[in-house]
């Protein structure tokens, strides 16, 4: 609903931060260059982590994100040059799409999360996107499965979510 009503350079550095776990000051430094679709491999440089730099997978619906974004394919691909530059933006496309405020943060959230729902390890998920510890992207974006059937998980029976369940 965000990149619908966004620009097509806000929408794609949404999906880029949900998809590639990239803090905002990470995405907006990919430069074209960085960008490697016939792989779909994009470099990011990781400023929190001291400049070193990890290579991310960029799933079809990243690559068609990119693609879609106007003009000519040198410099910035976000086209923005902090992150206070797309503050306004940002706020203007929530406000048109109707939904709750959404943080830069809630995309690189989004996809601890959703890994670690996935039942990636959070050793995986801090390497993919950039954490220097698994034990802090467990401790914080790990959440508990409140249904007290979920060990049938463990002899290959289907655990239906709390969500799921019909009352």
């Amino acid at each position: 609903t965000f990149m619908a009503h966004a620009s097509p350079h806000l929408g794609a550095l949404a999906c880029f931060m949900f998809l590639t776990g990239a803090r905002v000051t990470e995405a907006i430094n990919v430069r074209w260059e960085d960008v490697d679709f016939g792989a779909r491999r994009v470099v990011i440089r990781q400023g929190k982590l001291g400049g070193e730099e990890r290579l991310a997978h960029m799933p079809p619906e990243l690559v068609a994100a990119l693609a879609n974004i106007p003009g000519e394919r040198r410099g910035l691909v976000f086209e923005f040059k902090s992150r206070g530059n797309c503050k306004t933006q940002w706020a203007g496309a929530i406000a048109r799409a109707g939904i709750k405020k959404l943080s830069y943060h809630s995309c690189r959230h989004g996809f601890a999360t959703g890994l670690l729902d996935k039942g990636v390890s959070p050793v995986t998920g801090a390497k993919r996107g950039g954490w220097k510890s698994p034990q802090h992207v467990f401790e914080t974006y790990g959440h508990d499965i409140a249904d007290r059937d979920v060990t049938d998980l463990l002899t290959g029976d289907r655990v239906p979510m709390a969500k799921e369940r019909k009352a």
